[in-house]
């Protein structure tokens, strides 16, 4: 071998360490959210236009990322009529990938709803932070996990409909393809790009105890508060039904949460990818992932 191509290589592998050492990709992570945000999607209503371009995107860097499914083409369908009877093709969509795990045929699913409010009248609704922040959180741990093989196989889904009543949620748990007794764990991310006061809550571990010392671990690593709570406790709010992880944990799948505060921004025309911080939606995807990390190191059998 000659000593430049020793060198090339040997940079080659440096640069693969790196890479896969990295965690977040920062920069991804962004382009992500600010397109599943921006205009040309005009916030991403069930059965728009805006809808289908972000599913189109979501299966694309699936398929880039060389995740499987067990739904043809990563989509699963289902009828969305309770809520919109006057539409044509009542049908959302959930969008879901799969990265399967070296050590345990249990499953940790990473959930995030891609829709939002869309058009009304004048104004659009383009949902950065909710939930254009949680996806691309997804697609980030999904890029991560295609990267570092996981001990649990990973299924990521992107869920529609959850704005008029979690239906895409609803319909996953009804067609799961596998029985709801091998997934280990929901992650649900809705609303994690911004915070007034640095705060990340966790959600679920009062009934879900097993993960309290996954999170307390994480707690200790990074600048950004992860406040364990809002479970219903007396004198505090009670997100436990609140978002997607409500079907699972009510067939007794266990879940955490991971969300903000609602602030002057949500369910308003100005909830912009300019309004996110780009900084704190970085450490909270990182909190996330390693959050993943703590609970995927001990496989379940």
């Amino acid at each position: 071998m000659t000593r430049i191509r020793f060198l090339f290589l040997s940079f080659c592998l440096a640069l693969s360490g790196a890479i896969s050492a990295q965690g977040i990709d920062k920069s991804r992570l962004l382009e992500d959210i600010k397109y599943l945000a921006s205009p040309k999607l005009e916030g991403r209503a069930p059965l728009t236009v805006g809808s289908q371009l972000a599913q189109e995107y979501i299966v694309a860097r699936f398929k880039e990322l060389g995740l499987v499914s067990q739904y043809r083409g990563f989509v699963q369908p289902f009828s969305v009529k309770e809520r919109l009877p006057e539409k044509r093709t009542p049908f959302g969509a959930n969008i879901v990938g799969f990265a399967p795990g070296s050590a345990s045929d249990k499953i940790i699913l990473v959930l995030a709803h891609y829709d939002h409010l869309g058009r009304k009248g004048n104004d659009l609704y383009l949902g950065a932070d909710d939930n254009a922040s949680g996806v691309g959180a997804l697609l980030a741990l999904a890029e991560y996990f295609s990267r570092e093989r996981p001990a649990h196989s990973m299924m990521f889904a992107a869920v529609d409909a959850e704005e008029i009543g979690m239906l895409g949620s609803k319909a996953l748990v009804g067609d799961f393809p596998f029985p709801l007794e091998q997934i280990a764990l929901v992650v649900n991310m809705d609303m994690i790009s911004r915070s007034v006061n640095n705060r990340l809550f966790a959600v679920g571990s009062r009934f879900y105890p097993q993960f309290k010392p996954a999170l307390v671990a994480v707690q200790e690593r990074f600048d950004i508060e992860l406040v364990l709570g809002n479970e219903g406790e007396e004198g505090g709010q009670n997100w436990t039904n609140a978002s997607d992880h409500a079907p699972f944990h009510r067939e007794g799948v266990p879940f955490i949460y991971f969300g903000v505060e609602d602030h002057v921004d949500y369910h308003k025309p100005t909830d912009t990818f300019e309004n996110i911080d780009p900084d704190f939606y970085f450490e909270a995807v990182s909190v996330i992932l390693d959050f993943i990390k703590e609970v995927d190191s001990v496989a379940v059998q």
